[in-house]
């Protein structure tokens, strides 16, 4: 227990060593608030550096949020440690938002602030921004600093001008290896590999983050042979590397590869991350590997050095799981899970609904709203997937009205995709077609295709002539999409289609 003494900054660190999940972060704010630490500022830094930094928990960056705005005065290492946090967020967009209202408030940014905020540029992909960061930057003389220097040749090599990041690295960083690997990622992110390749070649010392950037670079790109090559003149590769290759063969659809590099790996002594397990699980899913990936669950259980699995991990194992048609156990992981998100919902909520458990996933849906939390895009996709299983139309256009007037969730083309499937299904091919008329969006040749589809189930030859007028018009025509139309006509004993 927190406790006022002299010893109180030793037994505060183990408190905060030991804090690894949202809910024990909790109970040590309580513990705060009762035994008054919350006028101490090393406890309040304490706090914000765990909830928004140390927890791999999407749930506890809002947390900090909140426990940062109860804060009258934040010092400067407050403001760093949670625009920290936000420049690697999903969102970090609220970076530059918590930098701007730092200025407002009148603390002063300081050499940590700005490699943060340059990031969150990056990720943005926020030039103009960057360049009005780079600008202050200048003015309070922090160009000079090696931190703030690579994170602007960062920025501008990946997003801006790479004409400053070539001035700025050749008038001061050629002998910084941090720089060449900046200016290599920044041309390879351009698509300029050779060039990439060339200054690699170059760099005066290759370590192995210069190394890890090119192969990296090289697998992106799916050069798996020249990533290959790379990787091999790596005396000790780290996970990094491996998981470069793993990625990448993945991303290339070379599950097997990346399978066998997995073993190797651990064969190598390497310890695999939460990165190398997502892309393995990633691979299990997309190639019903069903067995490698009930061994990975089991490796990641049987580890007792890992402090319970991440919210990331156990999501991917539930896509998994349904992917591999195992719904029981993508719904035994779910319910295992401490802490949801509302990713984890959408994870069990569409892995059931894409195997046809409709109720299942309806009675999820309800559980969901009851336990306060509000569906998104995704959400509603598979609900609407769920109803189209089932041919339940009212239902679907219950949710469908759901999601825009309470939730204000715009419908994208999954949703109308799946609603003019369902009606088609249901043999309303001519609601379908009213419904389809009313989108605020252009139909793609999903939809098109779906209502041919049902065009021909029920016989509606003029419809069906619209459905393929409109396919035609697209860029994906398949053959089929004519043996369809060509069918609706035979159906009804009709040679018309051979006059067209």
């Amino acid at each position: 227990m927190l406790r006022k003494s002299n010893d109180r900054a030793r037994q505060r660190f183990g408190i905060w060593n030991r804090c690894k999940t949202l809910r024990s972060l909790k109970q040590i704010h309580a513990l705060m608030i009762i035994n008054g630490f919350l006028s101490d500022p090393s406890s309040l830094r304490e706090l914000i550096f765990s909830s928004s930094i140390s927890i791999p928990c999407a749930n506890a960056i809002h947390y900090a949020y909140k426990l940062f705005d109860q804060i009258p005065k934040p010092d400067i290492f407050m403001w760093n440690s949670i625009i920290r946090a936000a420049s690697h967020s999903s969102n970090p967009y609220k970076a530059i938002q918590l930098y701007t209202k730092m200025v407002q408030t009148g603390t002063k940014p300081n050499s940590f602030t700005f490699p943060f905020i340059l990031r969150a540029c990056t990720s943005l992909y926020a030039p103009l921004t960057g360049t009005q960061i780079h600008a202050k930057i200048t003015k309070l003389g922090f160009e000079s600093d090696g931190f703030v220097r690579n994170a602007l040749i960062n920025m501008h090599a990946n997003i801006g001008d790479i004409k400053i990041a070539n001035d700025l690295f050749n008038t001061h960083s050629k002998r910084d290896i941090i720089a060449w690997s900046c200016m290599i990622a920044g041309f390879a992110r351009r698509g300029e590999l050779k060039t990439a390749r060339k200054l690699f070649d170059e760099c005066p010392e290759r370590d192995l983050i210069s190394y890890n950037v090119m192969i990296s670079s090289y697998a992106k790109h799916g050069e798996m042979e020249a990533s290959i090559e790379l990787f091999n003149q790596i005396p000790r590769p780290d996970i990094v590397s491996w998981n470069a290759i793993i990625s990448g063969y993945v991303k290339c659809g070379s599950h097997k590869k990346a399978i066998k590099l997995f073993k190797k790996m651990c064969q190598a002594g390497v310890r695999p991350d939460d990165v190398t397990i997502l892309s393995l699980l990633s691979t299990c899913a997309d190639s019903a590997s069903l067995e490698i990936g009930q061994r990975l669950h089991n490796h990641l259980l049987e580890d007792s050095s890992l402090n319970g699995l991440s919210v990331k991990i156990q999501n991917a194992l539930m896509d998994m799981y349904a992917k591999c048609g195992c719904t029981e156990k993508a719904s035994k992981v779910f319910r295992s899970m401490r802490e949801l998100e509302i990713s984890s919902w959408n994870s069990i909520i569409c892995g059931l609904a894409f195997n046809g458990h409709v109720n299942e996933t309806l009675n999820l849906f309800v559980e969901m709203l009851e336990r306060k939390y509000n569906p998104d895009e995704i959400t509603f996709v598979g609900v609407l997937i769920a109803c189209n299983h089932a041919g339940l139309v009212q239902k679907g256009y219950n949710y469908f009205h759901l999601m825009q007037n309470i939730y204000k969730i715009k419908p994208n083309i999954k949703h109308y995709g799946c609603m003019v499937d369902l009606l088609g299904r249901a043999g309303l091919v001519k609601e379908a077609f009213d419904f389809v008329n009313k989108m605020k969006i252009e139909g793609n040749s999903v939809i098109w295709r779906s209502l041919l589809g049902a065009c021909r189930k029920f016989g509606e030859r003029e419809l069906g002539e619209i459905a393929n007028r409109e396919l035609l018009r697209g860029e994906s025509v398949k053959s089929g999409d004519f043996v369809l139309l060509s069918n609706i006509y035979a159906s009804m004993g009709s040679g018309a289609f051979h006059k067209m």
